[in-house]
């Protein structure tokens, strides 16, 4: 029992940071590509361009913004939280850094902190599912459970297909041992958002949760 749930709290710390930072990311900006031959280009490393911009000017939001997901993308949180609580002070009401800051926090173990932002970003965006499971999933890491799966309930009444209520709550239904559920949910996220980082690991957490149970 015990080495089921390591795997499938692997996989879990695994794509938590993915799913959300991709879903409150904007677009890296577009910068044309300098020739290195006649017919190559050198590639360009978005993130020597922004660090380069944000030093040059460090009032642009969205140069700012993107640097932070890409500190997240590329685990680097505590550079991500200095960038995004920069874009922050710009603009205190976009949910989107606000959302993402918790994100940063989460991944420094900050938990308190991080759940600090999720609940800012959902008094400027009651509605937003995604600050609602990073809240979820926060709880769930300190071992509220009962919070955790009140929240994630909560969401799915207001947003049936908010797939990373679905996935969380395949965690917490395998935790528990009630493999069934936590198969039933995980299914439900590939079925929502097939292409989704938490429908990979719903598949992989499937897979092995059908093979431990023998079916």
């Amino acid at each position: 029992m015990m080495r089921l749930r390591t795997v499938l709290s692997c996989l879990t710390v695994a794509v938590l940071m993915v799913p959300t930072v991709r879903a409150h990311a904007a677009a890296d900006p577009k910068s044309a590509a300098q020739p290195a031959g006649k017919d190559t280009a050198a590639p360009v490393d978005s993130l020597a361009l922004l660090e380069r911009a944000v030093a040059k000017d460090s009032t642009r939001f969205e140069a700012l913004y993107s640097l932070g997901i890409l500190y997240l993308d590329r685990d680097r949180p505590a550079e991500a939280a200095k960038v995004l609580t920069r874009a922050h002070r710009l603009r205190p009401t976009d949910h989107r850094v606000t959302v993402n800051l918790g994100v940063a926090y989460d991944a420094e173990g900050k938990a308190d902190v991080a759940q600090a932002y999720y609940r800012e970003a959902l008094q400027v965006a009651p509605g937003d599912s995604v600050a609602s499971c990073r809240l979820a999933s926060s709880l769930y890491s300190q071992g509220k459970h009962a919070e955790s799966v009140q929240l994630l309930q909560q969401v799915l009444k207001t947003s049936p297909q908010a797939y990373c209520a679905y996935f969380t709550l395949g965690v917490a239904f395998a935790d528990a041992g009630i493999y069934k559920d936590a198969i039933r949910m995980w299914r439900k996220v590939v079925e929502i958002a097939p292409t989704s980082p938490e429908a990979v690991s719903a598949r992989e957490s499937i897979e092995i949760l059908e093979r431990f149970v023998g079916r």
